[in-house]
């Protein structure tokens, strides 16, 4: 009896330690503007890709080819959908429609956690989106030419670092 009772304080000891020294959760966003817009209709505001746009959006599927990816994220224009729809059918995934009005909101914050996401959105809003996770305003929209930002933001427990690559 006395075996059986310390054989179980071992163990609810092991598991509590265990527990006690699990490492704290990662988080990893990707965050990419849109690519190339065709720009040829200035009153069309919902423009398809060039095809530039299109190679693009091709290369950030095979730039990610090698990381895992649980969520594609991008707003409700063809432009964004169009981009992130080559890495999320690369990694067979949906993509997910945000609002742009609502960056960060507590359903994104919540399903994301421990996870690796993708997000394609604009000039203003990419840089806007990685500034509310981070928590400072740091980054300034994206100037109307450049499409080959990547913000890769990661939090693990309280440590945040960010970190902006240029890819063309």
């Amino acid at each position: 009896m006395r075996i059986l009772i310390a054989l179980f304080i071992v163990s609810f000891s092991w598991v509590g330690s265990a527990q006690n020294s699990q490492q704290p959760t990662t988080t990893t966003y990707f965050f990419i503007r849109h690519a190339e817009k065709d720009l040829s209709n200035p009153k069309d505001h919902n423009p398809k890709l060039t095809e530039a746009g299109k190679i693009r959006s091709k290369n950030w599927a095979k730039i990610l080819e090698d990381t895992p990816i649980d969520y594609v994220y991008t707003t409700d224009y063809i432009r964004t959908k169009k981009t992130a729809a080559p890495i999320a059918k690369s990694k067979g995934l949906e993509m997910k429609i945000y609002n742009p009005k609502k960056l960060n909101d507590i359903d994104f914050q919540q399903n994301t956690i421990g996870k690796t996401t993708v997000v394609v959105g604009h000039s203003n809003t990419t840089p806007t989106f990685v500034n509310k996770i981070i928590g400072k305003n740091k980054y300034n929209s994206i100037d109307e030419t450049i499409y080959g930002k990547l913000f890769i933001v990661k939090i693990t427990g309280e440590v945040i670092t960010d970190t902006v690559l240029i890819i063309n």
